[in-house]
């Protein structure tokens, strides 16, 4: 029999109506038997604020209210209504607590205990709408499986004991019940609660379709399937029948919002397909994500990554000498900070690093431009937008960086790295230029 993951998003489990849709497609799919669920739509931001603002007590009691009526809108809908109100009102009293608690010590501990309230909260409620809905849905913790290292913020799962885990805990029921389980959370070795960082719950139901051996994993979203570009930014961006693993992997990293960016490595390295699709329509199709296809086209999408820094450092000392550039990573790995993307000249060296939103502080922070000012001259500039080319044969393809700027000559491109990749060519562009860049590109490319 096949075994399935699937992962529905927080619009996908906003209310009762959408975790019925979501319960539907889980009743007409026999192979899915493991179910990964993000918060409920919203719940997540009011989280993000009460783990980061100083807030006043009413504030907070404010916004947790907010978050109560998002849940209850659900339980009001349960046959088991008072059941479930009990297990919502116990979370939401930790969670008053540990609002509590962060109004003292503000500790990235307590922030992850808070925001992983959400998911605990929307995994025990669509358990019970499966269930409803004469589907045996059955809740887990997914932190008794998926062992973390104590990184809050951006925890790294240690995978060898979640397989070894779900081989003692999980795999065991699935042919019994279908395990309604959170992503975007695990435990480290102390007990604590951690987080995988922003968008981690395609990491997580990844990571959990590799630790079972799954035959396929399917993101359950609000669109139907990966698109050419934002068809916010684009009015003709259409939705991609199928693209390779390496495509999909630019495209979640440059700024494509669908995939997480670290959901295709688990899938790579056990070659298991990825299917994204929308929980709204699910019969309208998606974008089927493999590691060979049949169409390679030399430009599948254009993303836009918003929120970028680059960072130019530069001394002549770099000039002819070894070991500048390992002394300039260990500053940055000992921040750890992560490096998109890199170009160099005889005496500078700029690097990008991505800002995303909810950060509570510059990715780049005093201390590190201190410690890299013990080396060389350093200049910090944000408020840029990358924007991402991404296809096949593009170092091979002729003349195509001249397609590409040509169609956008007005364009103030502040860096440009190509070479790297076969699958995309990337640059800057000033934070107010990067959608009508995008949507230039797209209509050279696309219409």
């Amino acid at each position: 029999m096949m075994l399935t993951v699937a992962k529905f998003g927080g619009t996908s489990v906003a209310n009762f109506d959408a975790m019925v849709r979501c319960a539907n497609i889980i009743k007409n799919r026999a192979d899915i038997r493991v179910v990964v669920v993000s918060a409920s739509a919203g719940v997540t931001n009011h989280l993000v604020t009460l783990s980061q603002q100083s807030l006043s007590g009413v504030e907070q009691q404010a916004i947790i209210d907010e978050i109560a009526t998002i849940q209850y809108a659900i339980t009001e809908c349960l046959f088991d209504k008072d059941e479930a109100n009990q297990e919502v009102n116990e979370i939401l009293a930790q969670l008053t607590q540990l609002v509590a608690e962060q109004n003292t010590l503000q500790t990235a501990k307590t922030a992850d205990a808070i925001l992983s309230c959400g998911e605990q909260m929307s995994s025990r409620l669509f358990a019970r709408v499966l269930r409803q809905l004469e589907c045996q849905g059955a809740y887990f913790d997914v932190r008794d499986v998926m062992t973390t290292n104590s990184l809050f913020g951006k925890a790294v799962v240690d995978t060898q004991a979640l397989k070894m885990n779900c081989q003692q805990l999980l795999s065991p029921q699935l042919q019994d019940v279908v395990t309604v389980t959170q992503g975007f959370i695990g435990r480290d070795g102390l007990g604590s609660t951690t987080t995988l960082g922003r968008g981690g719950s395609d990491y997580s139901a990844a990571l959990l379709a590799e630790a079972i051996n799954a035959d396929d994993l399917q993101i359950w979203t609000d669109v139907v399937g990966i698109f050419t570009t934002d068809p916010r930014i684009a009015k003709s961006a259409h939705a991609i029948d199928e693209i390779s693993f390496g495509e999909a992997a630019e495209m979640a990293t440059f700024g494509a919002k669908i995939l997480h960016p670290a959901t295709l490595i688990p899938a790579i390295r056990s070659s298991i397909p990825v299917f994204v699709g929308s929980s709204r329509e699910p019969d309208v199709g998606g974008t089927r994500i493999m590691e060979t296809v049949s169409s390679k086209p030399t430009y599948r999408s254009i993303a836009l990554r918003r929120q970028q820094t680059l960072v130019t450092v530069k001394s002549p000392a770099m000039l002819h000498a070894s070991g500048f550039l390992a002394k300039v990573f260990a500053i940055l790995a000992s921040h750890e900070l992560s490096v998109d993307l890199i170009t160099t000249s005889e005496i500078s060296v700029a690097l990008t690093f991505d800002n995303p939103p909810g950060s509570t502080q510059a990715v780049i922070t005093e201390k590190v431009v201190e410690e890299l000012e013990q080396l060389c001259e350093v200049q910090v500039e944000n408020n840029l937008s990358l924007v991402a080319v991404i296809g096949n044969g593009l170092l091979r393809s002729q003349g195509v960086g001249t397609q590409v700027f040509d169609a956008i000559p007005e364009a103030n491109v502040r860096m440009i790295c190509h070479g790297a990749s076969d699958n995309n060519l990337c640059f800057l562009v000033p934070e107010q230029e990067g959608e009508q860049v995008v949507q230039t590109l797209h209509d050279n490319f696309f219409v």
